[in-house]
């Protein structure tokens, strides 16, 4: 006890003393327990000989966890110097019955196949040079229950054509949805926080945000988005021939085949168990984007059987280089093992409680002990 409570002292500024204690020995009998982590399990190895009612009295207490991981990761883990990605996922954690907060049926890619549990957003900072995640805010997702159906009046019939009137929508312009809306506010938030401690500059984010949609939503925070896109997305080289004379100016030329991109985009070639990988870069278009794409294609291609895949990765800073990009999206992968360590460590499969406060304190710490 006497070694954790130095290091939860950085909270102080957040939570009064009382709560720090009561973390303290919360995480030392979770440091020390075996088996799932309960508050039954918690009460037994706190070790203070108190009452089993003052495990869930914490876990019923609102708590700024947002504020609480930054501080802790901001005065024990951020190293001077280094460079850091701001990396966000959702993770989907099993739960059985119809009264926790939240619960719903959702996709997991682990089982293939939507399953009912609970599902969380959390955002961490990679250190590019220790390589690993710190989870800095966890957020549940919860789904609006459906809205009735109003009976639909058929609309009028208009005329054939474009309204008079009528002005295209920019693509620059477009709304967020409803998810990107969501994640906006939890990035805007943790920029708030961290703005004077820490300079970020890309988001890092998994294929189902590879689209125009998540690109706004990154560009309007100030950052830059590195995901994937699609393996069959139509890319498009820069058109670079003569004007019509008429019309607006052509911006796509000939569609990209990975098959076959000259060799002037040719990045790097290597060769590994018969297995040879080429890399490219290229400024490319996308007709869903409004703007350029900082395209890396890597092409894996074997050489006895001639089975060929390719991988588009992308980002809206156009000059980052494609090392830089291939490896900051390969960082992204450490986020997995924060939620991997949560689930089999630290009770994120394991907790039992049903309410919206105790269920996010339950996540929250967590990944508290993850970092």
């Amino acid at each position: 006890m006497e070694s954790i409570l130095p290091l939860l002292q950085c909270l102080s500024g957040e939570v009064k003393t009382t709560t720090i204690r009561q973390l303290g020995r919360i995480a030392l009998a979770m440091l020390a327990m075996t088996g799932r982590v309960t508050m039954l399990g918690l009460a037994r190895w706190t070790g203070t000989g108190g009452s089993y009612r003052s495990i869930p009295r914490f876990f019923h207490t609102t708590l700024p966890w947002a504020a609480l991981l930054w501080a802790f990761v901001r005065t024990q883990l951020v190293a001077p110097g280094d460079r850091y990605l701001r990396v966000g996922d959702a993770c989907v954690v099993t739960k059985a019955g119809t009264e926790t907060h939240g619960v719903d049926r959702f996709f997991s890619s682990i089982f293939g196949k939507p399953v009912p549990g609970v599902s969380l957003f959390a955002l961490a900072l990679v250190s590019c040079r220790e390589r690993q995640a710190f989870p800095v805010q966890i957020e549940q997702i919860v789904r609006e229950p459906a809205a009735v159906p109003t009976p639909q009046v058929p609309p009028a019939k208009r005329k054939p054509g474009r309204p008079k009137g009528s002005s295209t929508q920019a693509k620059a312009d477009a709304p967020l949805n409803a998810e990107h809306t969501r994640i906006s506010a939890m990035i805007a938030g943790l920029l708030a926080r961290i703005g004077p401690h820490l300079k970020l500059t890309y988001l890092v984010l998994d294929g189902h945000f590879g689209n125009q949609n998540a690109m706004l939503m990154a560009r309007r925070l100030g950052l830059h988005l590195i995901s994937k896109l699609r393996s069959d997305s139509a890319l498009y080289y820069p058109y670079d021939g003569p004007y019509a004379g008429r019309g607006p100016r052509r911006i796509s030329g000939a569609r990209i085949d990975p098959r076959a991109i000259p060799e002037r985009y040719l990045k790097q070639s290597t060769v590994e168990d018969h297995v040879e990988t080429c890399i490219y870069q290229i400024e490319a278009r996308h007709e869903t984007f409004d703007q350029p794409l900082n395209v890396v294609v890597i092409v894996k291609q074997h050489q006895t059987t001639g089975k060929q895949a390719h991988v588009y990765l992308f980002s809206s800073d156009r000059a980052l280089a494609w090392e830089e990009l291939r490896d900051d999206y390969h960082l992204r992968f450490q986020i997995e093992f924060t939620f991997r360590d949560a689930k089999q460590f630290w009770g994120l499969e394991d907790f039992m409680v049903i309410t919206e406060a105790a269920v996010t304190n339950a996540m929250n710490l967590a990944f508290f002990m993850v970092n």
